[in-house]
C-alpha cells in the first residue's frame, strides 16, 4: 500500500493535503507538533479521516529513526512560519528556522531511509536563485539543497492562497484580490499563461492538484507551477 508522510498537517493546506490523500486511500500519517495546544482537536480530526498522527519531536535522531520505520513512499514538507507567529514567539521561529531549517532536517532524515522517499517540497510561486526578502531565499535555499540531495523530489510552487484561515491574513486576502483582478486585465490581453501562474487558489485546490500530480510524476525531479496544480486532466 502507498504510505505518506506529512509534515505541517495542521497548517491550512497541510490538512486539506492529509485529506486529499485519505480520500485516495493513500495510508497517511499526520505529523503533530508535540507541544501543539490543539493537539487534541488535530488527533481527533485527522484519525476521522482515516490517517494516523505522529507527534515525533523535531530533533534529528528521532525524525530518522520514525521515518524508516514507517518507510513512507512520499515525504511532504509543508512547513512555514508566519510575520504574527514570529512576533508573538520567544523561541528561535523565523523563515529561516522554519520554512528552511525544520524542511532541511526532514529532508536529512528522509535520506536516512532504506528506499528514499520522494520529497515533496512546498515551495511559492517566483522562487528563484535571485529571491530577495526572508521568506523567498529560504525557500530558494531549501529548493537548492533539496535539487543538490539526490532524492527524487516535487517542488511546488503554488501562488496566493485563500479562504478561510485559523488564522486571518487580511494582507494576503487583500493582495490576492488584486493581483486577481490585475491578472484578468493581463489575460485578456494575451497573457494567460501569466495570469494561469499567480492567480489565486484556495488551499482545497492546491492540495487536491498537488496530490494529484505527485501521484502521476515518474520523473527523478519536477518543479509545479501554479498553472501545473490548477489542471484537472
Amino acid at each position: 500500500m502507498t504510505r505518506a508522510f506529512v509534515a505541517g498537517a495542521t497548517g491550512y493546506t497541510g490538512r486539506e493535503v492529509v485529506a486529499a490523500l485519505c480520500e485516495r486511500e493513500i495510508e497517511t500519517t499526520a505529523h503533530v507538533r508535540p507541544d501543539s495546544k490543539r493537539i487534541e482537536e488535530f488527533r481527533k480530526e485527522f484519525v476521522g479521516l482515516g490517517a494516523t498522527v505522529d507527534v515525533s519531536e523535531w530533533q534529528a535522531d528521532i525524525l530518522s529513526n520514525r521515518l524508516r520505520a514507517l518507510a513512507p513512499d512520499y515525504v511532504f514538507a509543508l512547513l512555514g512560519t508566519t510575520k504574527k507567529r514570529m512576533a508573538a514567539s520567544s523561541a528561535d521561529e523565523s523563515y529561516d528556522s522554519v520554512d528552511y531549517g525544520l524542511s532541511a532536517m526532514l529532508l536529512r532524515a528522509a535520506m536516512q531511509c532504506e528506499v528514499v522517499p520522494r520529497f515533496v517540497y512546498l515551495s511559492a510561486a517566483g522562487v528563484t536563485a535571485q529571491s530577495r526578502g526572508a521568506y523567498y531565499k529560504a525557500r530558494a535555499r531549501m529548493e537548492a539543497e533539496l535539487v543538490a540531495s539526490g532524492a527524487p523530489y516535487v517542488i511546488a510552487r503554488p501562488s496566493f492562497i485563500t479562504g478561510d484561515r485559523s488564522e486571518p491574513r487580511p494582507g494576503e486576502s487583500v493582495g490576492a484580490a488584486l493581483a486577481d483582478a490585475a491578472l484578468g486585465v493581463v489575460s485578456a490581453f494575451g497573457g494567460r499563461r501569466v495570469a494561469q501562474r499567480y492567480r489565486s487558489m484556495t488551499a482545497r485546490q492546491l492540495a487536491q492538484g498537488l496530490v494529484r500530480s505527485v501521484l502521476r510524476v515518474s520523473g527523478h525531479g519536477v518543479i509545479l507551477e501554479a498553472e501545473d496544480l490548477r489542471r484537472i486532466d
